[in-house]
């Protein structure tokens, strides 16, 4: 049996705010706005190239804003990655190059934190 990890909860204070951030800066695409009701707003943003999406809202994300950390995106290429992003407008942080793979750090406006590796070869020293 799969088990498929498609959807994150992320918690913020001002969904249009980290909807832009996300879409404008970060470069996720937006799949989904809907109003369910007046109570209930339902955004979900994937990542270029990901099957796992993150969701953002109104009366659906449980959490105080900005308490997620350690999100993980993994690309091919960290110096792209980080030059794409503090292209966008992003705080990015350097890159660190750790012997399991180069990582760069960024946080939404809120405080939700993530990192961004390029790992290496996982057989690698094998």
């Amino acid at each position: 049996m799969d088990w498929k990890l498609e959807l994150v909860s992320v918690p913020v204070s001002d969904v249009d705010r980290a909807k832009a951030f996300y879409t404008e800066k970060v470069g996720f695409n937006a799949d989904h706005d809907h109003r369910v009701s007046d109570d209930m707003r339902f955004v979900q943003l994937t990542p270029p190239g990901s099957a796992c999406s993150i969701a953002l809202g109104e009366g659906i994300v449980e959490g105080e804003p900005g308490s997620v950390r350690g999100l993980q995106l993994v690309v091919t290429d960290i110096d792209a990655a980080h030059a794409e992003l503090a292209g966008r407008g992003v705080e990015v942080s350097e890159i660190q190059d750790l012997p399991w793979g180069s990582f760069v750090y960024f946080s939404d406006p809120d405080g939700n934190s993530w990192a961004v590796q390029q790992t290496t070869a996982r057989n690698a020293g094998k």
